[in-house]
């Protein structure tokens, strides 16, 4: 397709049959109202910090669920007990909460320090009576993000 979008996921053109056109009005109403976003509450006399900061901390949390699905591989789970329901949800949660950490201490996304960190190993190898351990030396800056969760309390 060379780079190309098919026309039909564009929200701009108007498909009728054959026939291609641009919707000018929808694309005006975009332009005109581009960077302006419309908050709703019904709480009497909110400032504006307020609303803006309440929808701020609502976008955080539909992260966090949007990272159980995706980076932490949190699918549901058709339990048929409610304690295999809730254990799982214990889990994620737990699996949640230390992302957060992890994200707070080194300011790496969670899925960036995952596929840096998956590589890395150590294995203990026993030959007679002696245990030898094995391991990739760490770059510089995997080191300082690990020793950043450690130090950190």
């Amino acid at each position: 397709m060379e780079g190309k979008i098919p026309v039909k996921r564009n929200r701009f053109v108007t498909l009728k049959g054959a026939d291609k056109s641009v919707n000018r009005e929808l694309e005006t109403k975009a332009r005109t109202l581009a960077g302006w976003k419309a908050y709703i509450t019904n709480i009497d006399g909110p400032t504006p910090e307020f609303v803006i900061g309440a929808y701020h901390q609502l976008w955080r949390i539909e992260k966090s669920f949007r990272m159980s699905k995706g980076d932490l591989a949190a699918r549901p789970i058709y339990h048929r007990t409610e304690d295999s329901i809730r254990a799982h949800l214990a889990i994620v949660m737990a699996a949640l909460a230390v992302t957060r950490v992890v994200e707070e201490r080194t300011g790496w996304s969670i899925k960036k320090f995952v596929t840096t960190t998956r590589r890395y190993r150590t294995i203990e190898i026993r030959v007679g009576d002696q245990i030898i351990t094995a391991a990739d030396p760490l770059p510089d800056d995997l080191a300082d993000v690990l020793s950043a969760i450690r130090g950190a309390h």
